[in-house]
């Protein structure tokens, strides 16, 4: 006598099936996908949030814009002089800052050293270039300080030609004239001969510190190394 099969229940039979790696793995791109414009979304639009607002700004005695120079800012007559190669775009540069910030705006306040950025454009040929003419920009207002350590302050963001203005409507210089010279990109001819200058130095790469014309090694670019060099002028 034969058996009769019972009949398949095929929502049973579908949840046996295995799901194809392909599947997961478009899944997976797809999730991947979402988070990154979402982050890039995010570090595009995030809010500006100042927190140097109303701190002293260094004097600035070499503005942007006088060709193979960068801007000095600080006290004329001070013994010691730093000069600092960087980009905005380089996390090296926002360790260095992070690290040694506080440091050199006392050295600068306090009149011990004066300070002159050289900004350059290694890391991002969009995004470094367009942070640095903002930063000219910002210090032909006298907010060099201020404007290059807030970017430096939340690194995350994009930086982009709006977050600027907002940037410098907030330190209090968004007046057209910045915010022109910012979408205008108008220091651009002046950064091309401070990366010139830079290379006839023979500047490589960024973070780049020179106190006093002698280049500090890898292992002095800290605040206690930095301290230690200006003091071994200054005293």
């Amino acid at each position: 006598m034969s058996k009769t099969k019972a009949p398949v229940n095929p929502l049973v039979q579908q949840t046996k099936r295995r799901i194809s790696p392909g599947i997961i793995v478009v899944i997976v791109l797809v999730l991947a996908l979402g988070a990154g414009v979402g982050v890039q979304y995010w570090r595009g639009h995030s809010k500006i949030e100042v927190s140097a607002n109303g701190r002293p700004e260094p004097t600035v005695i070499t503005g942007p814009g006088q060709a193979g120079k960068g801007v000095t800012v600080g006290q004329a007559g001070a013994k010691a002089h730093i000069d600092l190669y960087l980009d905005f775009r380089c996390p090296h540069c926002a360790e260095f800052e992070e690290a040694t910030g506080a440091t050199v705006d006392k050295l600068v306040q306090d009149g011990t050293a004066t300070l002159t950025y050289w900004p350059l454009g290694f890391v991002n040929p969009d995004a470094s270039p367009r942070l640095a003419n903002a930063f000219a920009a910002a210090a032909a207002n006298g907010k060099a300080l201020s404007f290059a350590d807030e970017m430096y302050g939340d690194f995350s963001k994009s930086w982009t030609t709006d977050q600027l203005m907002e940037l410098g409507k907030q330190l209090g210089i968004g007046d057209a004239k910045f915010q022109q010279a910012v979408q205008d990109n108008t220091y651009a001819g002046w950064l091309d001969t401070v990366s010139k200058a830079s290379d006839d130095r023979g500047v490589t790469g960024t973070p780049t510190v020179y106190v006093n014309d002698k280049q500090l090694d890898a292992d002095q670019l800290t605040a206690e190394g930095l301290q230690k060099a200006v003091d071994a002028i200054a005293s």
